[in-house]
């Protein structure tokens, strides 16, 4: 199945969840219930409104934050109305995040469970604490196994969706390739590194895409740095190349040109571009022997 039907079908499922809530706003007994209903509600509607979208906000803050806080708001503030909702804290719990998420959404359902409970006689409190406990095991289970499956999409993936913007894990095994390719075939390859200010990556991102050709790839190093692979028949066509590249994009800060095949490490040249003074510098470096 092609990722755009994927995604698609993931949409889909966010604006179902979305009529969830929207349809119990009606129904709210207080002004505040509506507001978490209409929070949430929201919440689901925009996630899938930008689920392509997504390389350009943190993956974890604020998306993966905000749907545990609503949940466990409407529990503590109604849980009389919302004591089944406990359960969706197994469902939040496998979701890919960070440790500091995992730990907070173990923490706030044992506490909305604490809440639940006092409204419960102790049997009942006592078996939907087991209950809640085993079906949180089975998540944590269920995420652990699926995590590196998380982190290979996420080295595969392109950052942004039908452009050739690749993570950084991409490029070291990318260099080895074109390097070798370099020296067999004869060509003029070369890696680009371009500082760009913070606010303009995305948008330096996008015009360094469109300016590349369709064989060539470009990579998001940090939240201010890209590189792109540029081959050319020779040096003279690399030179009216780059010349283009300047004149076009917008945000630049400082460049630095490492001409394929070399011996230093792409590390070497990423503190090298840190250091520079000068906006645009051309060196024979090495990218092929450490990671980046």
């Amino acid at each position: 199945m092609q990722s755009k039907y994927k995604v698609n079908l993931l949409r889909l499922y966010l604006l179902l969840a979305a009529l969830f809530p929207t349809l119990m706003i009606p129904t709210a007994q207080a002004p505040s219930e509506g507001w978490l209903l209409g929070l949430a509600a929201a919440w689901l509607g925009i996630s899938a409104a930008l689920v392509e979208f997504n390389h350009r906000r943190p993956p974890m803050i604020p998306w993966q934050l905000l749907p545990s806080l609503l949940l466990g708001a409407l529990i503590w503030t109604f849980a009389e109305r919302y004591a089944f909702w406990l359960w969706a804290w197994a469902a939040l719990i496998m979701l890919p995040q960070p440790g500091w998420m995992t730990a907070l959404n173990t923490l706030l359902a044992m506490l909305s469970w604490a809440w639940v409970a006092r409204l419960l006689p102790v049997e009942q409190a006592v078996a939907s604490g087991l209950v809640l406990a085993l079906l949180l095991a089975l998540g944590l289970i269920r995420a652990r196994r699926l995590a590196p499956l998380y982190q290979q999409a996420r080295e595969r993936g392109s950052l942004a969706p039908g452009r050739r913007l690749w993570p950084q894990t991409r490029l070291t095994g990318d260099l080895v390739r074109e390097s070798t390719r370099a020296r067999r075939d004869g060509t003029h390859t070369e890696l680009l590194l371009l500082r760009t200010r913070r606010r303009h990556l995305w948008r330096v991102a996008g015009q360094l895409c469109d300016m590349t050709q369709r064989f060539e790839h470009c990579y998001r190093l940090d939240s201010h740095t890209l590189g792109a692979i540029l081959i050319c028949r020779d040096a003279d066509q690399a030179q009216t190349r780059r010349e283009s590249l300047m004149r076009h994009l917008d945000g630049i800060v400082r460049v630095r040109l490492v001409t394929l095949p070399s011996t230093r490490s792409i590390a070497l040249e990423r503190q090298a571009l840190d250091r520079q003074e000068q906006p645009f510098t051309t060196t024979r470096g090495a990218t092929t022997d450490v990671d980046v």
